[in-house]
């Protein structure tokens, strides 16, 4: 086959990986921001060095988002499969930017697969979709919330006895290491759901028979993504970071450790594609429930719900759609 369409799958890939990255970069900083722990910028900067590193650190979950979602048809069939499951989470992702709620874009990308792989001859893997998607989708979150609770009740207990002014000041420079540990499990685990696309393109189009991740993948995604994260994703910040929940720096500390302890688990344990989204969202509203359930504001947070459930849906949706009217202009 020749090598054209590969390249622009793997241009549009990119794409989508800056897209992912000014989307996402409100997971990691959000809460250190609002609390004044780092600058905008300085968060910003921080976060694209670390979403590079953690995009370096493995590739299971590039692996499972692969093989284990669709058999997709080898040749060019496949590669419209591929091009329009791109297409349908770009357009997510910039729908739920526009408005600044906090999708997420794993389940975009996994969306826009399915839809295009319906709309087409290829296989979805319901059981993969099942245990690999859907399962981890619903008990990240809820472990998020739990573990985000269980920290704050713990740090709240820890330094029940300390001056607020003192300890407010000490958290704002922890956080400085649990943003780092957010941005570094983003890299992690979102980095590698584009990684997995381009293989699987490499593979369907020939120029590949197994679904290692080669270097040089893994390095142009990580600079995409970390390129992305630096151009920043201000609108859905201030929803993460303002609009949930009012956070002080021991609760901003107490949202990004659990959050990125799900990350890492997920990751090397599990080897599941998880939403950092979801993650880093339910963790904050955990940690604002120790005040009292008043305090979060679940209108806004029903409103991210609605906009979690309607992604893997609205993302294959459109990439059915486009995959239905491509179809038969080349084949």
């Amino acid at each position: 086959m020749e090598i054209l369409p590969v390249l622009a799958i793997i241009i549009i890939a990119l794409a989508f990986d800056y897209t992912n990255g000014f989307h996402d970069a409100a997971n990691a900083i959000a809460t250190s921001v609002s609390t004044r722990a780092l600058t905008p910028r300085a968060a910003l900067i921080m976060a694209a060095v670390a979403n590079f590193a953690g995009a370096l650190l493995g590739t299971d979950v590039a692996k499972t988002v692969g093989e284990g979602i669709v058999s997709a048809p080898t040749g060019g069939e496949g590669l419209l499969l591929v091009f329009s499951a791109l297409f349908g989470a770009i357009v997510w992702n910039l729908i739920t930017w526009y408005f600044g709620l906090p999708s997420s874009s794993s389940h975009a990308l996994i969306g826009g697969l399915v839809g295009a792989a319906l709309s087409s001859d290829a296989i979805v893997k319901w059981a993969g979709v099942f245990d690999k998607v859907v399962v981890p989708m619903i008990f990240s979150p809820l472990v998020g919330f739990g573990l985000g609770y269980l920290l704050m009740l713990a740090i709240l207990w820890a330094f029940r006895r300390a001056h607020p002014a003192k300890m407010s000041r000490g958290f704002r420079y922890a956080q400085t290491v649990s943003a780092g540990a957010m941005a570094l499990g983003h890299g992690l685990q979102d980095a590698q759901k584009t990684m997995g696309v381009i293989v699987l393109a490499l593979v369907v189009g020939g120029y590949q028979t197994t679904f290692e991740v080669p270097l040089w993948v893994v390095t142009i995604v990580a600079l995409a993504l970390a390129a992305g994260t630096y151009a920043g994703g201000w609108r859905i910040m201030r929803t993460l970071g303002r609009r949930i929940i009012h956070l002080d720096p021991p609760r901003g500390f107490a949202a990004e450790t659990a959050a990125a302890a799900v990350l890492y688990t997920t990751a090397y344990v599990f080897h599941v594609p998880i939403s950092t989204t979801h993650t880093i969202t339910s963790s904050v509203m955990g940690v604002g429930a120790t005040k009292r359930l008043s305090a979060v504001r679940w209108g806004v947070a029903t409103n991210i719900v609605t906009a979690w459930v309607l992604t893997i849906p609205a993302a294959a949706l459109v990439a059915a759609a486009l995959e239905s009217v491509l179809h038969p202009l080349f084949f």
